[in-house]
């Protein structure tokens, strides 16, 4: 029996987060064409018969300009110094950038075994990948280089399996049933984050944040009370839209997602609120769970 933990690596937006879903055959960690939209570190499990792949979602390492950027990579570079296996997702579609390096470089300290994983598979033809292939193991000597497509399938067992093989023999770390430790209050805020994420203009998705203030279960259904939390009145605007309307979508996106995750009927009922500059502001960071 092998078990242990993995985590995959990457410049923000490099398909991190849909890869980890694709593993563990569930959705654990929200998604979005966003950068930094992960925030927080998500553990899923994938059981196998002989083994069990403990896999570790982290923000994207990047340039932080707020104290919450500052905190998310030292959340980043302490995860990668626990774990057995590191996968550093670089796209297939897009050329190798000084943020690939800089994480190359970074990971040439640590114990962990390094797999280069080409991400995004399905989006250039053959030669294109070949391409990239060739380049991504001239960026450092890796253990393995495997090209991947989360969206179509491709190659994701055969990752899996490569990954499994650098773990530690050990008993089993978590039980059979279970998918992931994320607390269920905080993966429906996510749920709500990803909801509010989608089509709001380019400058707003950092300064969202949510708060599940209350769950209320009364038989088959779960009612949650939510606080979407961001950093200017004018942002409070665009989050709500004309009469309400984004908010009320954000709503109906929302509720399904957490029915799907809870299984049972769900009341949603979300607020907007103003905290004024809140990236920056070590006590709003930690009222906000950062």
């Amino acid at each position: 029996m092998k078990a242990g933990f993995a985590c995959f690596v990457g410049r923000p937006n490099a398909g991190k987060s849909t890869l980890m879903n694709a593993i563990v055959g569930q959705k654990i960690a929200i998604t979005s064409n966003k950068p930094q939209t992960t925030r927080h570190v998500i553990r899923g499990v994938l059981h196998r018969e002989d083994s069990q792949l403990v896999l570790v979602d982290t923000p994207g390492l990047h340039r932080p300009r707020t104290l919450l950027g500052e905190r998310l990579n030292d959340l980043v570079r302490q995860t990668w110094s626990e774990v057995d296996v590191i996968g550093l997702c670089i796209p297939a579609d897009e050329e190798i950038g000084r943020g690939d390096r800089f994480i190359t470089g970074e990971l040439a300290e640590l114990k962990a075994a390094v797999i280069a994983v080409v991400t995004k598979a399905d989006l250039v033809d053959k030669k294109r990948l070949a391409e990239q292939l060739v380049a991504v193991s001239q960026l450092a000597d890796f253990a393995e280089v495997v090209p991947v497509s989360a969206v179509s399938g491709y190659q994701v067992e055969t990752l899996v399996d490569v990954m499994t093989t650098y773990l530690p023999e050990s008993p089993q770390l978590y039980p059979d049933d279970m998918l992931t430790d994320e607390p269920e209050h905080v993966m429906i805020a996510e749920l709500v984050r990803e909801a509010a994420l989608e089509g709001v203009r380019d400058e707003l998705p950092h300064s969202i944040a949510v708060v599940v203030e209350e769950m209320i279960r009364e038989g088959g259904l779960t009612k949650v009370y939510a606080d979407i939390y961001v950093e200017r009145t004018s942002q409070k605007a665009i989050v709500i839209g004309a009469r309400g309307s984004r908010l009320k979508d954000v709503g109906t996106r929302a509720r399904g997602e957490i029915e799907a995750l809870l299984g049972t009927k769900v009341y949603l009922d979300l607020h907007v609120r103003v905290a004024k500059d809140w990236q920056r502001d070590p006590k709003q960071l930690r009222k906000l769970g950062f």
